[in-house]
C-alpha cells in the first residue's frame, strides 16, 4: 500500500496555493463563487457521506443499485484488471466493482485519487485490508494531477456520483478530453450521471428536511476560515438550492443574511457582501442519456454500454477513448478549469 501526493514533496503547499487562488478569483468576481472541490475536508466528506444516506438524496443509492445489478457485466465489458477511482471519498460504491473483479479473479491493483487526504488514507487502509492487491492512494485534484495516475494493466477509471455535473458544459468537455488524454489503450471510463426529472424532487435532494445539506454547504466557509485565516461567521449565512431551467442544473448558494465584510488574511482580501448577496458554491447538472453520450463522443470517447435503473433516474456509461483520434477539439489538458462560474 502506498500514499502519494500528486504534487510531490510540496503537495500541501500546492493545495493551499490552489485554494488561495480559487478564493481570490471567486470572491473578487462580480458573481461570487467558491469551487465545490473545497467542500471536501475531513468534516465535509463526513457530511456528504451523511447526505448520501438521506431519504431525499436518491443519486447515491440509485447508482449503487445499478452497480450491484450490473457489476459482472461492467467487469466483463471493460476487461479491466485495475480500478482507478477519481474523487474516491470513502470508496463504498466501488467496493461493488472490486468484489466483482475479485470474484472474476482479475483484480490486480487499485488506485484511489482524491483531494481530501485523511479520508483517502482511511479508504486505502480499508481496501487494503479487504483485498489482497496493491492499493495506491494519490492526493491531488482533477485540474492538474491526472498525469500522476500512470501504471500498467487495463484500467477502469471510475468517475461516479454524477460528479461530472459539477462542471459547466465547456468545463465538462475539457475535463473529458483531459481524461481521454490521460488514458492508455485498453483503459475504459465508467461514469455515472443523474438524469432530468421532476423539479421538486431535484430541489429536495439538495435541500433536505434534516438540514444536512445546508450544514455541508456552510462548511465550505469553515474550510476558508481554517486554511486561509478567514473570519466568516457561518451564522450570518443561509443555504439555498434552486433549479436553473435554462442550464438544466441545480445551483447551491450561500446567502449573506446581512451586509458584512469578511477578511481572508492568507489571501490578502477583504470581501464586502451586501445583505441578500449570494456566493455560488456548487452546480449539479442533470442530463438526458443521449445528450451526455454525445458529450462523451465530442470529447473523443466511444460509448460501449449504458445501464439504467428501472425508473430511468440515473445512467452509468462505459466509454473508451479513440486512441490518437481523441482530443480533436484542440483543448489541451492544461486548459481544464475548475472554478464554478
Amino acid at each position: 500500500m502506498s500514499y502519494l501526493s500528486a504534487d510531490g514533496p510540496g503537495g500541501i503547499d500546492a493545495r493551499r496555493a490552489r485554494l488561495k487562488e480559487d478564493a481570490r478569483i471567486g470572491l473578487c468576481a462580480p458573481v461570487k463563487s467558491i469551487p465545490s472541490a473545497w467542500f471536501y475536508d475531513d468534516r465535509g466528506s463526513g457530511l456528504f457521506d451523511e447526505i448520501t444516506r438521506l431519504s431525499e438524496y436518491y443519486p447515491t443509492r440509485t447508482e449503487r443499485a445499478i452497480l450491484e445489478c450490473k457489476a459482472e457485466d461492467i467487469v466483463m465489458v471493460s476487461g479491466a484488471d485495475t480500478l482507478v477511482e477519481l474523487g474516491s471519498g470513502t470508496s463504498e460504491k466501488t467496493r461493488v466493482l472490486l468484489d466483482a473483479m475479485a470474484a472474476a479473479n482479475v483484480l490486480e491493483r487499485v488506485v484511489l485519487f482524491d483531494i481530501a487526504e485523511d479520508v483517502l488514507r482511511r479508504a486505502a487502509r480499508d481496501l487494503h485490508s479487504l483485498y489482497d492487491v496493491e492499493v495506491e492512494a494519490v492526493v491531488g485534484d482533477l485540474r492538474a494531477d491526472l498525469d500522476s495516475l500512470g501504471g500498467d494493466g487495463n484500467r477502469l477509471w471510475a468517475f461516479l456520483g454524477s460528479t461530472i455535473g459539477n462542471f459547466t458544459r465547456e468545463e465538462r468537455g475539457r475535463m473529458l478530453v483531459r481524461f481521454a488524454r490521460a488514458m492508455s489503450d485498453g483503459d475504459s471510463l465508467l461514469i455515472g450521471v443523474d438524469l432530468i426529472k421532476d423539479t421538486a424532487r431535484l430541489i429536495a435532494a439538495y435541500d433536505d428536511s434534516e438540514g444536512v445539506t445546508a450544514e455541508f454547504n456552510l462548511n465550505i466557509l469553515n474550510v476558508l476560515n481554517k486554511e486561509m485565516g478567514g473570519d466568516f461567521d457561518v451564522s450570518k449565512f443561509s443555504h439555498r438550492a434552486s433549479w436553473n431551467e435554462s442550464e438544466s442544473r441545480i445551483e447551491m448558494r450561500l446567502r449573506s443574511l446581512d451586509a458584512q465584510v469578511v477578511s481572508l488574511p492568507e489571501v490578502g482580501l477583504q470581501v464586502s457582501l451586501k445583505g441578500g448577496e449570494e456566493i455560488l458554491t456548487e452546480i449539479s447538472t442533470k442530463f438526458t442519456a443521449d445528450g451526455f453520450a454525445d458529450e462523451l463522443c465530442d470529447a473523443g470517447f466511444d460509448v460501449a454500454q449504458r445501464w439504467f435503473d428501472e425508473a430511468h433516474d440515473f445512467v452509468v456509461l462505459l466509454a473508451r477513448p479513440r486512441g490518437e483520434r481523441h482530443g480533436t477539439s484542440g483543448m489541451r489538458p492544461a486548459d481544464v478549469p475548475f472554478a464554478v462560474h
